[in-house]
Protein backbone atom coordinates (compact mmCIF):
# COMPACT_ATOMS: atom_id res chain seq x y z
CA UNK A 1 0.00 0.00 0.00
CA UNK A 2 1.20 3.55 -0.59
CA UNK A 3 2.66 5.48 2.26
CA UNK A 4 0.10 7.86 3.71
CA UNK A 5 1.82 11.21 4.33
CA UNK A 6 0.87 13.31 7.32
CA UNK A 7 0.02 16.92 6.54
CA UNK A 8 2.57 18.46 8.82
CA UNK A 9 4.90 18.03 11.75
CA UNK A 10 4.02 19.72 15.01
CA UNK A 11 6.62 21.37 17.18
CA UNK A 12 6.61 21.14 20.91
CA UNK A 13 8.99 23.17 23.06
CA UNK A 14 10.58 22.47 26.35
CA UNK A 15 9.93 25.37 28.74
CA UNK A 16 13.63 25.85 29.10
CA UNK A 17 15.99 26.14 26.14
CA UNK A 18 15.54 23.04 24.01
CA UNK A 19 12.93 22.80 21.24
CA UNK A 20 12.17 19.39 19.77
CA UNK A 21 9.90 18.11 17.04
CA UNK A 22 7.35 15.31 17.23
CA UNK A 23 4.75 14.13 14.78
CA UNK A 24 1.14 15.30 14.53
CA UNK A 25 -1.32 13.26 12.52
CA UNK A 26 -4.45 14.45 10.73
CA UNK A 27 -7.57 12.95 12.29
CA UNK A 28 -9.02 12.04 8.90
CA UNK A 29 -6.47 11.16 6.24
CA UNK A 30 -7.59 12.15 2.75
CA UNK A 31 -5.78 9.26 1.07
CA UNK A 32 -8.02 6.22 1.35
CA UNK A 33 -6.61 2.82 2.16
CA UNK A 34 -7.26 0.41 -0.74
CA UNK A 35 -10.20 -1.85 0.20
CA UNK A 36 -8.19 -5.03 -0.23
CA UNK A 37 -5.72 -3.79 2.37
CA UNK A 38 -8.16 -2.71 5.07
CA UNK A 39 -7.86 -5.03 8.05
CA UNK A 40 -10.75 -7.43 8.46
CA UNK A 41 -12.25 -6.54 11.84
CA UNK A 42 -15.49 -8.11 13.08
CA UNK A 43 -18.33 -5.68 13.77
CA UNK A 44 -18.30 -6.75 17.41
CA UNK A 45 -14.63 -5.82 17.68
CA UNK A 46 -14.71 -2.28 19.04
CA UNK A 47 -11.31 -2.30 20.72
CA UNK A 48 -8.99 -2.63 17.73
CA UNK A 49 -6.87 0.25 16.47
CA UNK A 50 -3.43 0.44 14.88
CA UNK A 51 -0.97 2.85 13.37
CA UNK A 52 2.55 2.62 11.92
CA UNK A 53 4.72 5.73 11.65
CA UNK A 54 8.10 6.25 10.01
CA UNK A 55 9.96 7.85 12.92
CA UNK A 56 12.52 9.49 10.62
CA UNK A 57 10.04 11.43 8.49
CA UNK A 58 6.76 11.40 10.37
CA UNK A 59 5.07 9.61 7.49
CA UNK A 60 2.02 7.61 8.47
CA UNK A 61 2.59 4.25 6.83
CA UNK A 62 -0.57 2.51 7.95
CA UNK A 63 -3.60 3.16 10.13
CA UNK A 64 -6.95 1.71 11.12
CA UNK A 65 -9.15 3.44 13.73
CA UNK A 66 -6.10 5.43 14.80
CA UNK A 67 -8.12 8.42 16.05
CA UNK A 68 -10.89 6.40 17.71
CA UNK A 69 -10.98 6.55 21.50
CA UNK A 70 -9.54 3.55 23.28
CA UNK A 71 -8.41 2.69 26.82
CA UNK A 72 -4.62 2.94 27.18
CA UNK A 73 -4.22 0.43 30.04
CA UNK A 74 -0.55 0.33 31.09
CA UNK A 75 0.54 2.35 28.07
CA UNK A 76 -0.41 5.12 30.52
CA UNK A 77 2.91 4.53 32.26
CA UNK A 78 4.70 5.95 29.23
CA UNK A 79 3.45 9.38 30.30
CA UNK A 80 4.24 8.65 33.95
CA UNK A 81 7.79 7.96 32.79
CA UNK A 82 7.82 11.08 30.59
CA UNK A 83 7.13 13.25 33.64
CA UNK A 84 9.61 11.31 35.76
CA UNK A 85 12.28 11.88 33.09
CA UNK A 86 11.41 15.59 33.05
CA UNK A 87 11.91 15.76 36.81
CA UNK A 88 15.32 14.11 36.37
CA UNK A 89 16.32 16.54 33.64
CA UNK A 90 15.30 19.57 35.67
CA UNK A 91 17.42 18.42 38.60
CA UNK A 92 14.41 18.17 40.86
CA UNK A 93 15.29 14.55 41.57
CA UNK A 94 18.26 12.27 41.00
CA UNK A 95 18.41 8.59 40.17
CA UNK A 96 19.18 7.82 43.81
CA UNK A 97 16.27 9.88 45.17
CA UNK A 98 14.07 7.75 47.40
CA UNK A 99 10.34 7.78 46.55
CA UNK A 100 8.08 6.90 49.50
CA UNK A 101 5.31 4.36 49.02
CA UNK A 102 2.06 5.45 50.67
CA UNK A 103 -0.67 3.16 51.94
CA UNK A 104 -2.68 4.15 48.85
CA UNK A 105 0.16 3.21 46.51
CA UNK A 106 0.84 -0.06 48.33
CA UNK A 107 -2.84 -1.02 48.08
CA UNK A 108 -2.95 -0.97 44.28
CA UNK A 109 -3.85 -4.27 42.58
CA UNK A 110 -1.19 -6.27 40.70
CA UNK A 111 0.95 -6.10 38.77
CA UNK A 112 3.11 -4.58 41.51
CA UNK A 113 6.28 -5.01 43.58
CA UNK A 114 4.27 -5.47 46.82
CA UNK A 115 5.66 -2.72 49.02
CA UNK A 116 4.56 -2.13 52.57
CA UNK A 117 3.37 1.42 53.37
CA UNK A 118 6.30 3.59 54.39
CA UNK A 119 8.89 1.75 52.31
CA UNK A 120 10.78 3.58 49.56
CA UNK A 121 12.15 2.92 46.10
CA UNK A 122 14.96 4.79 44.37
CA UNK A 123 14.20 6.57 41.10
CA UNK A 124 16.39 4.32 38.96
CA UNK A 125 14.62 1.21 40.26
CA UNK A 126 11.25 2.94 39.89
CA UNK A 127 11.92 3.56 36.21
CA UNK A 128 12.85 -0.08 35.66
CA UNK A 129 9.84 -1.25 37.66
CA UNK A 130 7.52 0.81 35.45
CA UNK A 131 9.13 -0.32 32.19
CA UNK A 132 9.76 -3.99 32.96
CA UNK A 133 7.22 -4.97 35.61
CA UNK A 134 4.57 -2.32 34.86
CA UNK A 135 4.24 -1.98 38.63
CA UNK A 136 1.04 -0.19 39.63
CA UNK A 137 2.19 0.52 43.19
CA UNK A 138 5.30 2.25 41.83
CA UNK A 139 3.30 4.28 39.30
CA UNK A 140 1.05 5.67 42.04
CA UNK A 141 4.03 6.35 44.32
CA UNK A 142 5.73 8.31 41.51
CA UNK A 143 2.59 10.35 40.84
CA UNK A 144 2.08 11.15 44.50
CA UNK A 145 5.73 12.10 44.94
CA UNK A 146 5.85 14.42 41.93
CA UNK A 147 2.45 16.09 42.33
CA UNK A 148 1.30 15.50 45.90
CA UNK A 149 -1.62 13.32 44.82
CA UNK A 150 -2.40 10.91 42.01
CA UNK A 151 -5.32 13.11 40.97
CA UNK A 152 -3.04 16.12 40.63
CA UNK A 153 -0.50 14.05 38.74
CA UNK A 154 -3.17 12.86 36.29
CA UNK A 155 -4.08 16.49 35.58
CA UNK A 156 -0.40 17.21 34.87
CA UNK A 157 -0.24 14.15 32.63
CA UNK A 158 -3.20 15.39 30.59
CA UNK A 159 -1.73 18.88 30.34
CA UNK A 160 1.57 17.47 29.12
CA UNK A 161 -0.27 15.29 26.62
CA UNK A 162 -1.83 18.40 25.06
CA UNK A 163 1.53 20.16 25.05
CA UNK A 164 3.23 17.46 22.99
CA UNK A 165 0.35 17.02 20.55
CA UNK A 166 -1.77 14.23 22.04
CA UNK A 167 -5.06 15.82 21.11
CA UNK A 168 -7.52 13.20 22.35
CA UNK A 169 -5.97 11.77 25.51
CA UNK A 170 -7.27 12.21 29.05
CA UNK A 171 -5.48 10.67 32.01
CA UNK A 172 -7.19 9.90 35.33
CA UNK A 173 -4.46 7.90 37.04
CA UNK A 174 -0.76 7.14 36.81
CA UNK A 175 -1.00 3.40 36.23
CA UNK A 176 -3.60 2.71 33.56
CA UNK A 177 -5.86 0.74 35.90
CA UNK A 178 -9.54 0.82 34.83
CA UNK A 179 -11.20 4.23 34.73
CA UNK A 180 -13.93 5.05 32.22
CA UNK A 181 -12.58 8.60 31.86
CA UNK A 182 -9.05 7.54 30.95
CA UNK A 183 -8.95 7.40 27.16
CA UNK A 184 -6.52 7.82 24.31
CA UNK A 185 -6.02 6.93 20.65
CA UNK A 186 -3.47 4.88 18.75
CA UNK A 187 -2.34 8.09 17.10
CA UNK A 188 -1.72 9.76 20.46
CA UNK A 189 0.23 6.77 21.71
CA UNK A 190 2.44 6.97 18.62
CA UNK A 191 3.01 10.66 19.32
CA UNK A 192 4.03 9.81 22.89
CA UNK A 193 6.35 7.04 21.75
CA UNK A 194 8.05 9.39 19.30
CA UNK A 195 8.29 12.17 21.89
CA UNK A 196 9.92 9.94 24.50
CA UNK A 197 12.81 9.12 22.17
CA UNK A 198 13.16 12.66 20.84
CA UNK A 199 12.96 14.36 24.22
CA UNK A 200 14.90 11.87 26.35
CA UNK A 201 17.43 10.00 24.17
CA UNK A 202 19.70 9.66 27.21
CA UNK A 203 17.00 7.71 29.09
CA UNK A 204 15.47 5.78 26.21
CA UNK A 205 17.66 2.76 26.87
CA UNK A 206 15.40 1.84 29.79
CA UNK A 207 12.71 0.77 27.34
CA UNK A 208 14.98 -2.01 26.08
CA UNK A 209 15.25 -3.63 29.51
CA UNK A 210 13.80 -7.13 29.75
CA UNK A 211 14.63 -7.66 33.45
CA UNK A 212 16.22 -5.96 36.44
CA UNK A 213 17.44 -6.80 39.92
CA UNK A 214 15.55 -5.45 42.91
CA UNK A 215 16.34 -6.32 46.52
CA UNK A 216 18.30 -9.36 45.40
CA UNK A 217 15.49 -10.67 43.21
CA UNK A 218 15.46 -10.87 39.41
CA UNK A 219 12.32 -9.20 38.05
CA UNK A 220 11.50 -10.36 34.52
CA UNK A 221 9.39 -8.49 31.97
CA UNK A 222 6.83 -9.75 29.50
CA UNK A 223 7.47 -7.72 26.33
CA UNK A 224 8.25 -10.63 24.04
CA UNK A 225 8.76 -8.33 21.05
CA UNK A 226 12.04 -7.21 22.62
CA UNK A 227 13.28 -10.78 22.79
CA UNK A 228 11.95 -12.14 19.53
CA UNK A 229 12.03 -9.41 16.87
CA UNK A 230 15.33 -8.05 15.63
CA UNK A 231 15.55 -4.25 15.77
CA UNK A 232 12.80 -3.76 18.32
CA UNK A 233 14.10 -1.60 21.20
CA UNK A 234 10.96 -0.78 23.26
CA UNK A 235 8.49 0.52 24.34
CA UNK A 236 5.51 -0.69 26.45
CA UNK A 237 2.71 -3.21 26.68
CA UNK A 238 -0.64 -2.90 28.43
CA UNK A 239 -3.81 -4.79 29.26
CA UNK A 240 -7.08 -4.32 31.07
CA UNK A 241 -10.28 -6.14 30.21
CA UNK A 242 -11.86 -3.03 28.68
CA UNK A 243 -8.87 -2.33 26.42
CA UNK A 244 -7.74 -5.72 25.25
CA UNK A 245 -4.01 -6.25 24.70
CA UNK A 246 -2.11 -3.10 23.67
CA UNK A 247 1.45 -2.40 22.63
CA UNK A 248 3.63 0.48 21.46
CA UNK A 249 6.68 -0.92 19.70
CA UNK A 250 9.77 0.93 18.52
CA UNK A 251 12.04 -0.39 15.77
CA UNK A 252 15.51 1.01 15.02
CA UNK A 253 17.85 -0.94 12.72
CA UNK A 254 19.44 -0.74 9.30
CA UNK A 255 18.85 2.98 9.02
CA UNK A 256 15.09 2.54 9.45
CA UNK A 257 12.98 3.60 12.41
CA UNK A 258 9.30 2.93 13.01
CA UNK A 259 6.79 3.18 15.79
CA UNK A 260 4.00 0.58 15.68
CA UNK A 261 0.90 0.78 17.86
CA UNK A 262 -1.62 -2.05 18.17
CA UNK A 263 -4.57 -1.79 20.54
CA UNK A 264 -7.40 -4.16 21.38
CA UNK A 265 -6.03 -7.60 20.54
CA UNK A 266 -7.62 -10.64 22.14
CA UNK A 267 -4.35 -12.10 23.44
CA UNK A 268 -0.77 -11.01 23.93
CA UNK A 269 0.33 -13.51 21.31
CA UNK A 270 -2.14 -12.14 18.75
CA UNK A 271 -1.10 -8.57 19.56
CA UNK A 272 2.59 -9.35 19.11
CA UNK A 273 2.05 -11.26 15.87
CA UNK A 274 -0.01 -8.43 14.45
CA UNK A 275 2.51 -5.77 15.48
CA UNK A 276 5.30 -7.81 13.90
CA UNK A 277 3.30 -8.23 10.70
CA UNK A 278 2.68 -4.49 10.48
CA UNK A 279 6.37 -3.84 11.10
CA UNK A 280 7.42 -6.30 8.41
CA UNK A 281 4.99 -4.67 5.98
CA UNK A 282 6.52 -1.28 6.73
CA UNK A 283 10.01 -2.66 6.17
CA UNK A 284 8.97 -4.40 2.92
CA UNK A 285 6.19 -2.22 1.46
CA UNK A 286 5.93 -4.22 -1.78
CA UNK A 287 5.46 -7.53 0.00
CA UNK A 288 2.30 -9.52 0.49
CA UNK A 289 -0.46 -8.01 2.65
CA UNK A 290 -2.17 -11.30 3.41
CA UNK A 291 -0.74 -11.59 6.90
CA UNK A 292 -2.07 -8.13 7.81
CA UNK A 293 -5.61 -9.49 8.11
CA UNK A 294 -6.77 -9.18 11.70
CA UNK A 295 -9.77 -11.17 12.90
CA UNK A 296 -11.02 -12.41 16.23
CA UNK A 297 -10.35 -15.93 15.00
CA UNK A 298 -6.67 -15.31 14.27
Amino acid sequence: MPILPVSHLFAFARRSLVALAAVAFVAGCTTATPPEQVLSVPAKEQKYAAIVVDARTGAQVFEVNSTSLRYPASLTKMMTLYLLFEALESGRIGKDTQIPVSANAASQPPTKLRFRPGETIDVDSAIRALVVKSANDVAVAVGEYLSGSEEGFAATMTSKARQIGMRSTTFRNASGLPDDGQQTTARDMAVLGLALRARFPQHYHYFSDTDFMFRGRLIRGHNEMLKNVYGVDGIKTGYIRASGFNIVTSYDAGGKRFVVVVMGADTARQRNAHAEALLQRALNPTGSTARLLYTAEQ
